[in-house]
């Protein structure tokens, strides 16, 4: 009884000095330092909370393995270690029935509650609007820049605008001016869904503080729901390797306010950059389902 007592008030200033230490954390702190967010705690999306909850919570739970782990290997190597006046082999034991039930028991609890996890929240992140959807946007990934075209009024691709972006142009000092970069206009508080394409090989569509990138196929199509929260500039950029130029492969994304939403894509209208470009520029015709001529089936139609 007395060791109990010993240990409960042990217990107590050690779980006052981690809730003072967890109170004095800022929003950054708390979120395991990621990007996305402010330091009022306002997060770039209405997924990034719940992303970052997911990373923070699974190194929680590892760490903590980690260490009772670490504190067994080491209560083992104290415990048995080799006596003074000891020779030979310990004794030698078959098994253990009970720790070999824990450490098998043990981790499948834990794969299991993580895969749990795991699958509820990439099954709210992956939910797509569809035609809840507030903005539909196609961005479309290419080598190396982005092509962003914001669909018209009933999502009319005809009626559609469009920016066409180019790489980055670092100076001879290796400095990029931002301002050139091909820039993702959102409008904050909306339903947005994005459909990712590509016109050449696999790029992947990241922006940082959303802490969320998709890969963009030639041939199929991806998307991604989500709601910006936060009016601000946000960086992003090609998350796969796709050729020579890959780090020069960078956007910008702006959240604004409906009105000044509605300006720009008016202003697109404007300049005359309407329509569909989808199908654009795209340097590989031989699509998954159709037929690509060749060397073979042309000399047959030149005998013929």
């Amino acid at each position: 009884m007395p060791s109990k007592r010993r240990l409960r008030w042990a217990a107590i200033p050690l779980g006052i000095a981690a809730a003072v230490a967890l109170a004095g954390c800022s929003p950054t702190e708390l979120h395991g330092f990621l990007p996305g967010f402010v330091e009022d705690g306002t997060a770039a999306t209405n997924q990034t909370d719940r992303v970052a909850g997911l990373w923070v919570n699974s190194w929680i739970v590892l760490l903590a393995v980690g260490m009772i782990t670490w504190a067994l290997m080491g209560w083992a190597a104290v415990a048995y270690r080799r006596r003074k006046g000891q020779t030979g082999l310990p004794v030698q034991m078959r098994y253990n029935m009970p720790i070999e039930i824990f450490y098998t028991v043990i981790p499948l609890i834990l794969v299991m509650g993580m895969f749990f996890f795991t699958v509820k929240d990439q099954a709210s992140i992956e939910t797509q609007w569809g035609d809840d959807a507030d903005v539909e946007i196609t961005a479309i990934g290419k080598q190396w820049a982005f092509d962003f075209m914001y669909a018209g009024e009933d999502d009319d691709l005809s009626d559609a605008v469009w920016t066409m972006g180019v790489q980055a142009q670092p100076d001879a000092e290796g400095n990029i001016d931002t301002e050139k970069l091909p820039t993702l206009v959102l409008p904050v508080d909306q339903k947005v869904h994005i459909s990712l394409q590509s016109r050449d090989v696999i790029h992947s569509f990241w922006i940082i503080d959303f802490l969320y990138k998709k890969d963009m196929y030639i041939g199929k199509d991806n998307s991604w729901s989500f709601i910006p929260t936060r009016v601000g500039e946000y960086a992003g950029k090609c998350a796969e390797l796709c050729g020579e130029y890959h780090s020069m492969m960078l956007f910008n994304v702006k959240v604004v306010e409906q009105d000044e939403y509605d300006a720009y894509v008016e202003s697109l209208r404007e300049e005359g950059n309407t329509g569909d470009i989808t199908d654009a520029y795209d340097r590989l015709n031989n699509l998954p389902g159709t037929t690509g001529t060749t060397s073979e089936t042309d000399s047959e139609e030149e005998g013929e």
